[in-house]
């Protein structure tokens, strides 16, 4: 195929995972990262430039300099309660950094943008599953932030013909079914890892947040879906674009939900070890269920989900976090035998 993606915040979570499958599928793949939530170790399928989305000049520079036939926007600050404190770093880095690749992308005539938006666009929801009218009424700067860039999609393609694919994705999860990259954050505040957390180290009590919503066991409802099963709906959005498909934005998820209380169950039957639990206070804002509707993904992009179940889902992140807890391990010992 010999064709280019130029990948934005490629050394995060869900980045590093669409490189590998982009990789796998023929395409060239070049990683712009910054390397301040990504990881260097998880860059394994394309060369490497450290960047900021905020510097324009680099930024642009780069972009021109590797001619890709398309962009892969990852690139942002991605917890909520932060951006609830530092609203004004969220819409720079958020909103402003997606301008700049947009900006870039007019100066190096590239026409086509796959871009990682959130069901957080959607607040409180009114119905469940959650379909791609439900209406948009961010609860969080976060939200905002992502929605503001799907507008600004929204009017480059008016004026200018660029084309995009927004994907607004529930609960990434998850790890790598062949064990190179996962899910590894700093500071952690993902459900999964956090129970993985607390049966890897027994003085570690795993708090459930809200006890006592009207769900089937009283905590809150999600809907996980495998970041592979991401990766693959990245891959056929950059296939529908490539292929002259119009812009359009998708929901990603299952269209089932877990509680929190059967993911704990879960990491507890996968890993074989017991979980300390503490139950907590809800956190402001937090709805009961967010669930979504995924059928126009599988009805014009041909997706659908194959490893998101959650015993296979927790049973890829189990297998990873043991590997990397030990390969941790393992470094502070020979840097210490160094010493």
């Amino acid at each position: 195929m010999n064709r280019t993606v130029f990948v934005t915040g490629g050394a995060g979570y869900v980045g590093s995972h669409c490189c590998k499958a982009f990789a796998q599928a023929g395409w060239n793949v070049v990683v712009y990262d910054n390397l301040s939530r990504g990881w260097a170790d998880f860059v394994k399928w394309g060369p490497l430039i450290e960047g900021d989305i905020l510097d324009q000049d680099r930024l642009t520079q780069s972009m021109q300099a590797c001619k890709p036939d398309a962009v892969a926007h990852f690139a942002a600050l991605a917890y909520v309660g932060e951006s609830v404190t530092q609203p004004g770093e969220y819409y720079r880095v958020n909103t402003v950094g997606a301008l700049n690749v947009l900006t870039a992308m007019r100066a190096a005539n590239v026409g086509q943008i796959v871009f990682s938006s959130t069901c957080a666009t959607f607040g409180v929801p009114q119905r469940t599953p959650i379909d791609e009218t439900h209406p948009q009424r961010p609860i969080n700067p976060y939200g905002w932030s992502k929605l503001f860039v799907e507008q600004m999609l929204a009017d480059h393609d008016a004026a200018y013909g660029l084309r995009h694919v927004a994907l607004r994705y529930f609960n990434a999860a998850g790890a790598d079914q062949d064990g190179e990259i996962g899910e590894r954050h700093e500071p952690e505040t993902h459900v999964i890892p956090l129970a993985i957390r607390g049966v890897q180290h027994p003085d570690y009590s795993f708090t459930i947040l809200g006890t006592d919503y009207d769900t089937r066991d009283g905590t809150a409802v999600r809907d996980y879906i495998h970041v592979a099963d991401l990766a693959e709906a990245h891959l056929r959005a950059l296939a529908y674009l490539n292929a002259g498909g119009a812009s359009d934005v998708f929901n990603l998820g299952t269209g089932s939900g877990t509680t929190v209380q059967e993911v704990a169950n879960a990491v507890e039957a996968v890993s074989g070890r017991p979980l300390s639990r503490s139950a907590g206070s809800r956190r402001p804002g937090d709805p009961a269920a967010l669930v979504a509707d995924a059928a126009k993904a599988a009805r014009v992009l041909g997706w659908v989900p194959t490893r998101s179940n959650i015993t296979t889902l927790i049973s890829d992140a189990w297998r990873w976090h043991v590997q990397d807890a030990a390969a941790g391990a393992a470094t502070m010992h020979a840097n210490k035998g160094g010493q």
